[in-house]
This record gives C-alpha cells, sequence and structure tokens, in this order.
C-alpha cells in the first residue's frame, strides 16, 4: 500500500477512510486518543479517516489493535467462519507487568473476550482500573483480593464475581501464590488491547 503524501493513491482503498472513522466512533474514542494509541498524529489519523492519505500495512496493524478489529476487517473482507472449539495448545501466553494472559476465544468482532490468567503475589496489586463495560471472573487456584469501590472482597476457589467495570476495581493475588482466573471482559465498549494486553511481552 502506498503511504505518499496527500493526492497521489487517495482512491485506491476508497472504503477504508470511513470504516476507520465508523471504528473509532463506535469505540467512543476521540480523534487524539485513537492517534496515540496507534503511534499516529492527530492530523495524521484525521487525513487517513478522511481518504487523504492511505495507510501503510503498520498502520492498519495499529489501528486493529486499536480498535480491537482485524486487518481484514479494516479493509472490508468477509471474515471466515470461526472455530467455536479452542484447544489448551491453541491459547497464545501473553505477560504484560507480571500477569499472564492466555487467549481462551477470539476477541475481533466478538462483544466479550474470555481469558485465563496467572497472577503472581504482589503483581498490579494497587492498580486502579476504571473503564466501560462489565467483567465476570472466576477463582480456579489460589486466593483473590478483588477491590470494588471502597469494598474489599477475598474470593477463595470456586468464587465468582460479575461487575461493571465503570466501578473503581483493584485485582490481586491475596496469598504468597499466584492466583488463577478465568476472566471475561466485554470489547465493544473498551479495546481489549487496553485492558489486558497493552505493553504485553508475548511469550513462546
Amino acid at each position: 500500500m502506498s503511504t505518499s503524501a496527500e493526492g497521489g493513491a487517495a482512491d485506491e482503498l476508497p472504503e477504508v477512510a470511513p470504516r476507520l472513522r465508523e471504528l473509532r466512533r463506535g469505540r467512543r474514542l476521540t480523534l487524539e486518543a485513537a492517534a496515540q494509541r496507534a503511534g499516529l498524529s492527530p492530523a495524521h489519523l484525521s487525513r487517513l479517516e478522511t481518504g487523504r492519505r492511505q495507510p501503510s500495512l503498520p498502520m492498519l496493524l495499529a489501528l486493529a489493535r486499536v480498535y480491537s478489529t482485524t486487518v481484514s476487517e479494516l479493509l472490508g473482507e468477509v471474515p471466515p467462519e470461526r472455530d467455536p472449539i479452542i484447544r489448551a495448545g491453541r491459547m497464545e501466553a501473553v505477560e504484560a507487568d507480571g500477569w499472564t494472559y492466555h487467549q481462551a476465544g477470539s476477541g475481533a468482532g466478538r462483544a466479550m473476550q474470555p481469558l485465563r490468567v496467572r497472577i503472581p503475589y504482589g503483581a498490579q496489586g494497587d492498580l486502579v482500573r476504571v473503564h466501560a463495560g462489565e467483567e465476570w471472573l472466576y477463582v480456579l487456584e489460589g486466593r483473590l483480593r478483588l477491590g470494588l469501590g471502597d469494598a474489599v472482597h477475598l474470593l477463595d476457589p470456586g468464587d465468582s464475581a460479575h461487575f461493571d467495570s465503570l466501578t473503581p476495581h483493584r485485582i490481586a493475588a491475596a496469598g504468597p501464590g499466584a492466583t488463577h482466573l478465568l476472566f471475561v471482559h466485554t470489547l465493544l465498549q473498551s479495546p481489549a488491547a487496553e485492558l489486558c494486553l497493552g505493553g504485553g511481552r508475548r511469550r513462546g
């Protein structure tokens, strides 16, 4: 794809510009916020959304991650039918700030993303999260400390929680060992890249 200055190849991908704008607005992101997350200037993203400049492949990859979708969807291609079964060997391991995430479903194009999460003791315990959407978690192993607003809850294996993500929340292992969770959060209002996988280091 061409990344030349304005005017040269502005008609090569006529459907991309409005789709970029629709996806950004659908995620309730300002031009400035989306540009910052994609590593672009607001002026450059504005030119992409108005068709005055064509995106390169790295730009499409960055924007697809910001909008929690795929490059194929950005280009208007019909996605293939998803396999509803996720085998253990196909779960990608992603490490971010001490937590380890395993993808337990296909997030792109879905309304929610399921994950299997390992939380070591002392990792991200003071991090307060606030974002649109809902979260559900189920403790598999270890003990979990869940802060919801001013309340603190201790969850044991078999316990679960379902809450509005606009409630300030903190999630941490409550014991000396690691805590293992099943974790599901919505994607339509909050990009997965921001909630769980941003800045992570892929393993394996």
